[in-house]
C-alpha cells in the first residue's frame, strides 16, 4: 500500500511540473508566405491543442496547358482533398522533393525529345514518389509499368534483367505510352487517367456514360483521385514553402558520383565477381544499375548492356 501511495504521489508531482513548464512555452504562430496562402504547419497553442491549417486554392490550375474547371464545386473539392492529403503526408512528400533534383533532369529532356509536356513528370511522382518501387499488383519502377505493358513498349523483363528500373529506358517507354493515349483521347487529363486504369476501360466508360471530358466521368475510386493527385503533386512541388516544406538545396539528393560505362556483350557468370573486378561492391553495382535483377547474366544473344561503374 505504501509503495502504491508513493507511486501516485510521484506521478502527480511529475504531471504538475510538466503542466507548469508548458505554460511558459511560447505560442507557435502560423507563418504566412503571403496574404492568402498559409504554410502547412502544425501549431501547438498554450493550452496544448494542436492546430492544422487548410489552404487557399481559389486560383487557376493547369496541367499541360489544360485548365481545370475550378468553378465546378466537385472539381474544387476533389483537388482540395488531394492537396491536403499530400501536403500532410510528410515523409513521402519530402522524399519526392529530395529525389526530384536527381530524377527530373533525366526525365525532362526525354519528354522534350518526344515533344511531350513537361508536366508529365508529375505523373511519375504520383506513381512512385520517384523511387524504383514495386506495387502490390506487380508494377515496378519509377513509372510503375506492369510486366506486359513494359514488354509491349520495348522493355526487357526477365529473371536476369528488369528495364522497368532503368530510368532512361522506362521514361522512353512512358513517353510512347502516354502519346498513344493522348492521340486516342485528345486530352492529357484523359491520357493520364488511361495510364492509371487502362485505355480500353476508359474508352468503354466514356461511351457508356456519354462523357467528353474527365470531369464528366464517374470512375473507380483510385482513378477518380489519380489525376487530382498529379495536380496536387505539381502544386506542392512547385511551391514547397507555401505548404510548409523547407528543404535546403544541399539537403536534396544529388546525382550519383561520376561513373564510367563498360559495355558487356556476353555472359556474366557472377555479378559479384564482376563488381569486385571493377573495384566496387555488389551493392554499388546495383545502385548504379538498378535494372540488374539476377546474380548472373546468360546473354545468349550477345546483346550489349551498358554497365555504369563508379570512378574511384
Amino acid at each position: 500500500m505504501k509503495n502504491r501511495i508513493g507511486y501516485y504521489s510521484a506521478f502527480i508531482t511529475a504531471a504538475f511540473l510538466l503542466l507548469l513548464f508548458s505554460s511558459y512555452l511560447p505560442e507557435n504562430k502560423a507563418v504566412k508566405t503571403n496574404d492568402s496562402m498559409p504554410m502547412a504547419t502544425t501549431n501547438v497553442s498554450q493550452n496544448g491543442v494542436a492546430t492544422v491549417t487548410a489552404f487557399d486554392i481559389n486560383k487557376d490550375f493547369y496541367f499541360a496547358d489544360e485548365r481545370l474547371p475550378m468553378e465546378d464545386q466537385d472539381v474544387y473539392e476533389r483537388l482540395d482533398r488531394e492537396i491536403l492529403h499530400i501536403a500532410y503526408h510528410h515523409t513521402s512528400t519530402i522524399l519526392a522533393i529530395k529525389r526530384a533534383q536527381r530524377v527530373f533532369p533525366v526525365i525532362e529532356p526525354i519528354l522534350e525529345k518526344h515533344g511531350l509536356p513537361n508536366d508529365l513528370k508529375y505523373l511519375a511522382v504520383t506513381e512512385s514518389s520517384l523511387a524504383n518501387a514495386t506495387s502490390g499488383a506487380g508494377a515496378k519502377g519509377i513509372w510503375q509499368f506492369m510486366k506486359g505493358t513494359g514488354a509491349y513498349y520495348g522493355l526487357e523483363i526477365n529473371k536476369e534483367v528488369d528495364e522497368r528500373n532503368n530510368l532512361e529506358k522506362a521514361t522512353e517507354a512512358a513517353c510512347k505510352y502516354l502519346k498513344h493515349y493522348h492521340d486516342q483521347f485528345g486530352s492529357w487529363a484523359l491520357a493520364a487517367s488511361a495510364y492509371n486504369m487502362g485505355g480500353p476501360r476508359l474508352k468503354k466508360t466514356l461511351q457508356k456514360q456519354k462523357g467528353k471530358t474527365l470531369y464528366d466521368l464517374n470512375l473507380n475510386k483510385e482513378t477518380m483521385r489519380y489525376f487530382f493527385r498529379i495536380i496536387a503533386n505539381k502544386e506542392i512541388m512547385q511551391n514547397p514553402e507555401t505548404y510548409g516544406y523547407h528543404i535546403y538545396p544541399e539537403q536534396k539528393y544529388t546525382d550519383l558520383p561520376p561513373y564510367s560505362v563498360i559495355v558487356v556483350d556476353g555472359p556474366v557468370t557472377s555479378w559479384a565477381a564482376f563488381a569486385k573486378k571493377h573495384g566496387m561492391s555488389y551493392r554499388k553495382l546495383k545502385v548504379y544499375n538498378p535494372w540488374i535483377k539476377g546474380t548472373s547474366l546468360t546473354n545468349r544473344k550477345h546483346k550489349e548492356y551498358q554497365i555504369r561503374v563508379p570512378l574511384n
